[in-house]
């Protein structure tokens, strides 16, 4: 039956923006994996039907959904299409996020307000809706995807995204500790260098050319290497699992020891 049997997972961001593996398209299919039937929440819905697809193409239970995470009643549309559908939420995992280049003066204050309002209002709202069914089972859990840029800057110019981890991480030990009594457990994962369609997408822009990109982010990791989606995909099933039952308000960097390292 898997680690994860008769659980409920509901993904937010569980496409990916390009071919591949993106974190949230792989964390679907890995609780999947392990067990559990899975909700393939994305702002495209084909991006979630493929998602949905490869589970059910393996043998598992799956269903897509289109949900802009920054409007309250799609996210509540989303939990409650869950509720509809399986009757509980075991799992809620935040995976969408969003980059925008430059510095303050580089930032216009609406981009600033739509990076806070995808990367962290959108992980309040999911929150919000999906806490009060989990209080009423008694049980559940759920990841929020942060990244190394909450706690270190990583020489690109991207300080709303910076500020937005930041609170991601807070936002998670916060929810953790108000609710540790009621059987809810609430984690970060903090992905490092990463090879994802993303970073193709928006920040392959701040070097001469994609392969420049690739080059530079393997020599900078202390395994000589990039991490992949399934990296996070794996942590995100521990973290879900009993065998993670006593971990609660951790902040976990997935990245090769990359934060560990002085210089």
């Amino acid at each position: 039956m898997g680690r994860l049997g008769n659980r409920v997972a509901l993904v937010f961001g569980a496409g990916s923006v390009g071919p591949g593996w993106g974190n949230g398209k792989a964390s679907a299919v890995a609780y999947a994996r392990a067990g559990a039937r899975v909700v393939c929440v994305d702002i495209a819905l084909a991006a979630a039907e493929e998602t949905a697809a490869i589970v059910v193409e393996e043998g598992g239970t799956a269903i897509a959904l289109a949900c802009d995470v920054t409007r309250e009643d799609e996210v509540a549309a989303a939990v409650a299409a869950t509720l509809a559908h399986f009757g509980r939420i075991d799992i809620l995992h935040n995976n969408v996020g969003r980059v925008r280049m430059g510095g303050p003066p580089d930032v216009d204050l609406e981009d600033w307000r739509r990076e806070l309002d995808v990367n962290v209002t959108g992980m309040f709202l999911a929150c919000r809706h999906a806490i009060p069914p989990m209080l009423a089972a008694g049980r559940g859990v759920i990841t929020n995807i942060s990244s190394i840029a909450a706690i270190r800057y990583l020489g690109h110019p991207y300080v709303s995204y910076s500020a937005s981890k930041g609170a991601v991480n807070q936002l998670t030990v916060a929810v953790a500790l108000q609710y540790a009594a009621r059987g809810l457990r609430c984690n970060a994962i903090l992905p490092g260098l990463m090879e994802t369609p993303m970073i193709f997408q928006q920040i392959s822009s701040q070097f001469a050319t994609p392969e420049d990109m690739v080059r530079a982010r393997n020599a900078a990791c202390p395994t000589g290497r990039m991490g992949t989606a399934w990296d996070v995909a794996n942590a995100a099933v521990f973290l879900a699992s009993d065998e993670a039952s006593y971990i609660n308000a951790v902040c976990l960097p997935v990245d090769g020891g990359l934060t560990a390292r002085a210089v």
